[in-house]
C-alpha cells in the first residue's frame, strides 16, 4: 500500500498518451505488479497477503484515479485471485503455475463469462480424455497481455453441460481480434478473442454443470465482489475529475473577475454537490465491502444496488464537473473529457440496470420468511 501513491502518478503521466492511441499500458500493468499489488487478493495458505474486498476497494479507487483502463485489467486478475481462496475452484496445478508466473512478472487473468447480448457461447467437443474449443467470445479486457483466460463454453453432449475451460493465452489456436476501438476505456483492449479447436486437458474444465442445473453456489459471492470491484474503479474515475476541477477552479481567473472562480458561490455549489455525491458513494461502497469481508449475512445481496447507486453518482458528478467548466472541460487539452468517456463506458462492464432493478423489486415484493418456531 506504500507504494500506491507512487504507482498513480505513474498511471496518471501515461493515461492521456495510451487513451489518443488506444495501446495497452504495458508499463503500468508493470508497475502494479512490482509494487505487489496485483497479487495482494492471494490467500494465506498461498503464500499471499489475503487482501479482503475492502481492501480491493480501496486498491482499485486509487489505481481508477490513476487510469481507469489500468484498473480495469488489474481487477480481473484480482477477482481471480479472492475466488480461489475463498473456493479453490481451479485445479491445484493450474493454479500453482499461475503462482509461479505471477512471482516473475505480470500474470493478468481474465474470467470470460455470460455477457449480455453474447450470440452464443463457444464449443468444447470431446477429444479423447480432454476438450477443443472452438468460437468467439468478445469484449475481453486486456486480451492482448493475458496469461490466462477461464472461458464459458458449452459441451457438445447428448445432455449439453456448461462450465469454465482454463486456456493459456499463448495456447495454439488463439487468436486477438484487435477490434476494440471504443469511446472510453480505451487502453483496457478489450478485443474479441478466437478460440479454433483450442486443445485444453480434462482436468482443466472446471465447474462442469448440466444447463438445467440450479444456480452456482459461489456465484452469489463471486458477483458480490465483482460489483464492489467495478464500482471501485467508477469512484476513482471520479476522484480524478473531482481533482481536477479543483485545480481548475482555484486557478482559473478571468480578466474581468480579477479572482479564481472558486471564489464565486456558484462554482463552490457545484463542487460541493459532486464531492457530496462521491462521499456518499465512497461510504456506501467501502462500508459494504467491510461488512462483506465480515460476513454479515445478507451484505452481499445488496452490492447490486450499491454498484447501480456509485456508478450513477460518479457519472452524474464527472457531467456535473463538464457543466461547470463548459468548453475548457470538454477540450482534448484536459483529461476532464477522458474521465467522462471512462466513467459512461465503466457501465459496459456493470451488470444491466434493468437487471439489477428488477431483482431488487422482487426480493422486495417477496413475502417475508416465517419465524421459526411455535406459538
Amino acid at each position: 500500500m506504500a507504494k500506491l501513491p507512487r504507482v498513480v502518478d505513474l498511471l496518471a503521466a501515461r493515461a492521456e498518451e495510451h487513451d489518443r492511441d488506444a495501446t495497452f499500458p504495458y508499463q503500468g500493468i508493470e508497475a502494479v505488479h512490482e509494487a505487489g499489488l496485483l497479487t495482494l487478493t492471494v490467500g494465506r495458505r498461498f503464500g499471499g497477503p489475503a487482501g479482503g474486498l475492502a481492501d480491493t476497494v480501496r486498491v482499485l479507487a486509487e489505481l481508477g484515479r490513476g487510469d481507469a483502463s489500468v484498473a480495469l485489467v488489474a481487477a480481473q486478475t484480482l477477482l481471480l485471485h479472492a475466488e480461489q481462496d475463498r473456493v479453490g475452484s481451479w485445479p491445484a496445478a493450474a493454479y500453482r503455475r499461475v503462482l509461479a508466473e505471477s512471482r516473475r512478472g505480470p500474470a493478468l487473468v481474465s474470467t470470460l463469462d455470460v455477457e449480455p447480448g453474447e450470440p452464443a457461447l463457444p464449443l468444447a467437443r470431446r477429444d479423447g480424455t480432454g476438450w477443443l474449443l472452438t468460437g468467439r467470445r468478445s469484449g475481453c479486457t486486456g486480451a492482448e497481455a493475458l496469461a490466462w483466460l477461464a472461458v464459458r463454453a458449452v459441451t457438445d453432449e447428448p445432455e449439453p453441460r456448461t462450465g469454465l475451460f482454463l486456456v493459456r493465452g499463448e495456447s495454439a489456436g488463439v487468436e486477438v481480434d484487435p477490434v476494440w476501438d471504443q469511446l472510453g476505456l480505451r487502453a483496457s483492449a478489450g478485443h474479441d478473442v478466437v478460440f479454433s479447436e483450442v486443445a485444453v486437458p480434462a482436468e482443466a474444465a472446471v465447474g462442469l454443470r448440466r444447463l438445467d442445473a440450479g444456480p452456482d453456489p459461489a456465484a452469489a459471492s463471486n458477483t458480490a465482489w465483482r460489483d464492489l470491484a467495478l464500482a471501485a474503479v467508477q469512484l476513482g474515475v471520479g476522484r480524478a475529475a473531482r481533482d481536477w476541477l479543483v485545480r481548475f477552479l482555484s486557478q482559473r481567473t478571468p480578466a474581468n473577475l480579477g479572482e479564481p472562480l472558486g471564489t464565486l458561490p456558484r462554482y463552490q455549489l457545484g463542487l460541493g454537490e459532486m464531492e457530496s455525491a462521491l462521499v456518499g458513494a465512497e461510504e456506501l461502497v467501502l462500508g459494504l465491502a467491510g461488512r462483506i469481508d465480515a460476513g454479515e449475512s445478507g451484505a452481499a445481496a445488496r452490492t447490486g444496488a450499491a454498484q447501480l447507486l456509485a456508478t450513477r453518482a460518479v457519472v452524474d458528478a464527472v457531467q456535473r464537473a463538464v457543466a461547470l467548466t463548459g468548453g475548457p472541460g470538454l477540450s482534448r487539452r484536459h483529461p476532464l473529457e477522458r474521465y467522462l468517456r471512462d466513467a459512461l463506458s465503466c457501465r459496459v462492464h456493470a451488470r444491466c440496470e434493468e437487471q439489477v432493478l428488477t431483482e431488487a423489486g422482487r426480493a422486495a415484493l417477496a413475502p417475508p420468511p416465517r419465524p421459526r418456531g411455535g406459538g
